[in-house]
């Protein structure tokens, strides 16, 4: 039975296949056999299961957001009070100020070439602008290649830092700008610690709101340690490669660049290969930034670097330190960089180091020499090469000016001098015979006498008597007092034996008192500072000159140069002999070949050579005719090769056609005790006997001074082996 919808009139019944369809229904709906069976699927998810799962991923990144923003918020807060707590350390904001570079004194020669800087920072400061483009550029490109973009800090950079230093892993590496390692390089020392680096960064922060980039990369360049005792740019090109940074190439540029990574072990003076392949980074680093062409880069990494060799053990460090001393007479106190133009000449004070030391390294050892020293001078004084020691670097003691040695034979002069004053000539005669002061015997180490010989040829050939006998004859005050007047500045002992040199002088000074023989007679005051300037051009100090006056008139230099240029012509100088040129001088040689020393001049140029050994010891049969005359006629050589020849001034004296006949002799007094109080009685230029020996038994001279000259005093053992190895 059939039960009528009450809900609709066209209700289907079911039909199961029998009999006639329903109305309404297709039969081709029907299952058959031939349908294959109904396949079993999954139920779909429910909808509102797909919502709460979308709500809970939504949830989730919801929350993620927001602790991340939380934790940012407090992380800033965290990072602002660490900074607020590190700047309460530093100086307050207001009162910091980049902190004074030390003076930087740049040393030039005659012809305005460095010659060498002193002062703390170690070279001169250099403006950006002064510099070629791709030298900032290089420092830029591969230590802080954001530098014009960020604020003084690279934030990425320092949470690796801070990460790295937290955790042990290599302490603080990287992440330092430029800015950053300028601020550290200023106000703050070395140290690797978390507290120095924040510091540094918010040092840095106020550089960057306080200067403008360019104002910053250029203090960097002047301030930062290139390596080998190089503060600044400046420096460090000067060391490494002996010119301005402002004439740097591109491949000196990135291996001055590449120095920032590890300033000691990359010096190129000392790893020249490792600093090469670091300059290759550096180009490398450039050309992928654009900071250079590919063609500029392989031009620069196939440019050898050429190293110069360092000169802080040269020889040119003796007269920088002679400048120095100088200029604390001058300037009161250096607060900014300064120039001081010397009167040294490059050319001459190397021809000078390297003289000296090679011909003290090629005999010294057989000799038994170990030190020597050298000034020239020019006849006004002005000093254009010193050298105070055969090795800087091995001892730094300016044995040009401050060593006091005895100068034998080549203190005479002032003696001849004396007696020249007095009324002598070079040709009045006096006796090479025995003399006794006080049981001192002066004489020469053959032990023999000439007798009656002008005082041409007593200065020729050095004879001690007859030098002992104008010093008693004339005293010895009176040779002080001459010595004095030309330049000689240390004590001198007033007995007889300072005829033969025994009061102790410097280099120096000696030089200095010969200049009055090549100049005419006038005094100088010996100087090597022409004037000092600051940088920009101010002039502090400057030598004017130094008017000493007349010392010696111009008849008695003709007639001393008369004397002393047959020393050089025929006498114990002849190694010193110049050809065209008219040289003269004195040798000398102390008691036992203690020191050896040649003083000889030209009309263009004054020179001193002393060899010796600093404890004293004696040298083995070393005289001022051998290896010091050779040593000078080796720079004269060079020094004088492109000059003109001209005379001596003056000329050398003709003489009048008389000479003094030989007189007697004369005992002094058995009171007197200082052989100066016996000389002040005697009658100047007293006649003597021919062959008449002089005894004066009450003297002040020392018995050990009894000291030989030259060639003449070495043993023909000896003499050979010193012709050796002098290459005679």
């Amino acid at each position: 039975m059939r039960r009528k919808s009450s809900g609709s009139s066209d209700r289907q019944e079911p039909w199961f296949g029998e009999g006639k369809a329903p109305a309404g229904r297709d039969d081709e709906l029907r299952a058959t056999r031939d349908d294959p069976p109904p396949r079993k699927t999954s139920p779909k998810k429910p909808a509102a299961k797909n919502a709460r799962r979308s709500r809970k991923h939504r949830s989730w990144i919801g929350r993620l957001f927001y602790w991340s923003f939380v934790l940012a918020v407090w992380g800033m807060i965290g990072a602002a009070g660490v900074f607020a707590y590190y700047s309460t350390k530093l100086p307050p904001i207001d009162q910091l100020a980049i902190p004074k570079r030390p003076p930087n004194i740049s040393i030039l020669g005659s012809n305005g070439v460095l010659l060498t800087n002193r002062g703390d920072s170690g070279g001169a400061a250099v403006h950006l602008n002064e510099l070629p483009p791709y030298l900032p550029n290089a420092f830029v490109a591969i230590e802080d290649r954001r530098f014009y973009s960020h604020f003084g800090i690279d934030p990425v950079g320092i949470a690796r830092a801070i990460f790295r230093d937290l955790t042990g892993h290599g302490g603080l590496q990287g992440g330092s700008t430029l800015t950053q390692q300028l601020a550290k390089n200023l106000f703050l020392t070395q140290e690797r610690t978390l507290s120095r680096k924040v510091e540094e960064a918010i040092l840095a922060l106020w550089l960057e709101h306080k200067y403008t980039k360019s104002q910053i990369l250029e203090l960097y360049l002047n301030r930062v340690y290139f390596g080998s005792g190089a503060f600044g740019v400046e420096a460090a090109a000067q060391k490494y490669f002996g010119h301005s940074a402002r004439d740097v190439t591109l491949a000196e540029s990135a291996m001055l660049a590449g120095l920032m990574k590890a300033p000691t072990r990359l010096a190129p003076n000392h790893n020249l290969h490792a600093a090469t392949d670091r300059a290759a980074i550096v180009v490398a680093a450039m050309a992928q930034q654009h900071l250079i062409s590919e063609a500029m880069a392989q031009v620069a990494l196939a440019q050898n670097v050429h190293v110069v060799q360092d000169k802080s053990g040269s020889g040119v460090n003796y007269a920088a330190d002679y400048v120095m001393d100088a200029l604390s007479d001058q300037i009161s106190s250096i607060t900014q960089d300064i120039v001081v133009d010397t009167t040294i000449n490059p050319n001459l004070q190397h021809i000078a180091e390297t003289t000296l030391e090679a011909n003290v390294a090629k005999v010294g050892a057989k000799l038994h020499i170990s030190q020597g020293a050298m000034v020239a001078m020019k006849p006004d004084g002005s000093i254009v090469s010193l050298v105070g020691g055969v090795s800087y670097a091995d001892s730094q003691f300016n044995r040009a000016v401050s060593a006091k040695r005895q100068p034998g034979s080549s203190f005479k002069p002032f003696v001849y001098l004396t007696a020249i004053e007095g009324g002598l000539t070079p040709d009045t005669y006096r006796k090479d015979a025995p003399i006794n002061v006080r049981g001192w015997k002066p004489s020469d180490f053959e032990k023999h006498f000439e007798g009656d010989v002008t005082l041409r040829h007593a200065l020729a050939q050095s004879i001690n008597t007859v030098s002992v006998r104008l010093a008693l004859e004339f005293g010895p005050r009176a040779v002080i007092q001459t010595a004095h007047r030309l330049g000689i500045l240390s004590q001198l002992q007033p007995n007889a034996s300072i005829a033969l040199g025994t009061s102790e002088v410097t280099p120096l000074e000696l030089v200095s008192a010969y200049a009055p023989f090549a100049n005419g007679g006038i005094a100088v005051l010996p100087h090597i500072i022409k004037d000092v300037h600051t940088t920009d051009g101010k002039v502090l100090y400057r030598f004017k000159g130094a008017d000493l006056g007349r010392v010696v008139a111009p008849q008695n230099v003709a007639m001393m140069n008369d004397m002393m240029t047959q020393v050089v012509r025929a006498g114990t100088a002849r190694r010193a002999q110049l050809p065209a040129w008219q040289i003269a001088g004195k040798t000398g040689t102390s008691q036992n070949f203690h020191d050896a020393w040649f003083i000889g001049y030209s009309s263009q140029l004054i020179t001193g050579v002393w060899v010796g050994n600093d404890d004293n010891s004696p040298m083995r049969g070393v005289t001022g005719g051998s290896l010091p005359a050779l040593i000078w006629h080796n720079y004269m050589q060079a020094a004088l090769q492109n000059v003109p020849p001209t005379q001596l001034p003056y000329g050398i004296w003709a003489g009048n056609g008389q000479t003094n006949p030989p007189g007697d002799a004369i005992d002094p007094p058995d009171d007197m005790t200082d052989a100066s109080q016996a000389a002040a009685k005697f009658v100047p230029h007293a006649p003597t006997q021919p062959g008449a020996p002089l005894t004066i038994n009450h003297a002040g001279a020392s018995a050990r001074q009894d000291n030989g000259e030259d060639v003449n005093s070495l043993s023909n053992k000896d003499r050979n082996l010193l012709d050796r190895l002098l290459g005679n």
